[in-house]
């Protein structure tokens, strides 16, 4: 009779231990599947928002610099007068890279959604 009660406590032994492991497993898909690609994502977004941080600090410049430019190498075109046309030929180009930048930015979506209809076709 002891045997027989042996046997059950090795046997509930296996199971509790199968059972810990399949939870184990469980959990190590759960970080495979979902930590690591956000830890991915994580690093592409920083990446990104330190381009973007960087890319428009430099167009400030330039465009400080065009504003620098037409006020002080153009001699007395802009002077009198017309010492306001600096800052508007500053805001139409500042503006028109900004719109170029936007259609750039909406082709490159287009083209993707275009080959991701493609695909799934």
């Amino acid at each position: 009779m002891p045997k027989r009660h042996d046997d059950n406590e090795k046997a509930s032994g296996r199971l509790r231990s199968k059972g810990n492991d399949t939870f184990q497993l469980i959990i190590d898909y759960v970080k495979q599947e979902t930590l690591e690609p956000l830890k991915g994502l994580g690093r592409f977004v920083m990446f990104g928002v330190a381009g973007s941080v960087l890319l428009a600090a430099g167009f400030v410049i330039l465009a400080v610099a065009l504003l620098r430019v037409l006020q002080g190498e153009t001699g007395t075109t802009f002077s009198g007068n017309l010492s306001w046309l600096p800052y508007v030929i500053c805001a139409v180009v500042s503006i028109g890279v900004a719109a170029l930048a936007v259609v750039a930015i909406g082709k490159g979506q287009a083209r993707r959604s275009l080959e991701r209809d493609k695909e799934t076709a």
